[in-house]
């Protein structure tokens, strides 16, 4: 087994002068995007996800090792070429998670928690879930069955979420031109975290944008469409119990509850957020789709 440091700790006192840089800045620019009430909730579900993460990651790297043991198709040594090679299989497994997350219910109980601020700054970053490693590992399974070697696998996936901190800020508004073509950026991860229509399950990427433009996802943040973060439909609290399961009752609720066939109730575990089996509910697409119209209309007029 390949002795690999584990990034993310060794990262730790950097988030946090980061964080202090970016309160600097932002105060002395008058930007108000942070609120002590909602930090303090965001630095809590990142501690708490580290903690769980001793446990989450041993039963993903026991589920790595299983396969990378048993069914491995091929070895890929672990050589300069092969962390190239793992970089790209590793950065397209997370947009499809993340994509997924975004329109799938079950993951998205778990991925709502990052959305769930209000306000866009570095310690956003850290708002991570507590349920969501235990089974999102699933997008990175075929990689072992490939032939990488899980330990490189696990050092892709804490590299690429070490690159996503550096984007939730308000502080950059622009990169040079190049690097917004190919690269996520926090004008991108601005979009993504949008509650506007527009901006609505956008910009999946982890570090390159390039699936979304490939796929189909992209979105360019607007000058005339300020972002509003937050979820559709906020949960107003700053209790981390409450952030961390919240959706999950919701989800437990919609499924057990009232008269529905058995397949209503497992399409609400797999249909996006939002759709409800009467009708009465409206997903992303159908939001933004009334708002093209509205300002269509709108600049008609």
């Amino acid at each position: 087994m390949p002795n690999f440091p584990n990034i993310i700790l060794f990262a730790i006192p950097f988030f946090i002068l980061a964080m202090l840089v970016e309160l600097f800045v932002t105060a002395k620019q008058h930007i108000k995007s942070y609120e002590m009430k909602d930090s303090f909730s965001s630095l809590t579900m990142g501690l708490g996800n580290v903690l769980l993460g001793f446990v989450s990651k041993a039963l993903v790297l026991w589920a790595f090792l299983y396969v990378y043991d048993h069914f491995r198709l091929a070895t890929i040594p672990i050589i300069w070429w092969s962390f190239v090679l793992i970089f790209f299989a590793d950065d397209i497994s997370y947009y499809w998670f993340h994509r997924v997350s975004h329109t799938c219910r079950l993951f998205w109980a778990s991925h709502v928690v990052h959305h769930s601020s209000k306000h866009y700054n570095l310690s956003t970053a850290l708002r991570q879930t507590w349920s969501g490693s235990f089974y999102s590992f699933i997008f990175w399974i075929w990689m072992p069955l490939l032939g990488f070697h899980p330990a490189m696998i696990m050092l892709q996936m804490s590299i690429s979420l070490l690159y996503q901190f550096w984007i939730h800020t308000e502080t950059i508004d622009k990169m040079p031109k190049w690097f917004e073509a190919i690269m996520n950026t926090p004008s991108h991860h601005r979009v993504h975290h949008g509650s506007n229509p527009l901006y609505l399950d956008r910009n999946h990427a982890g570090i390159l944008i390039i699936w979304d433009k490939i796929f189909g996802t992209f979105q360019l943040e607007l000058k005339d469409e300020k972002v509003v973060y937050g979820l559709v439909k906020n949960i107003n609290t700053f209790n981390p119990i409450k952030i961390a399961f919240i959706e999950w009752i919701y989800l437990f609720k919609d499924v057990l509850t009232g008269k529905k066939s058995i397949k209503n109730r497992i399409l609400y575990l797999i249909k996006p957020p939002g759709w409800s089996h009467d009708g009465t509910g409206k997903i992303s697409n159908d939001l933004r789709n009334e708002w093209l119209i509205k300002k269509k209309t709108y600049d008609t007029k």
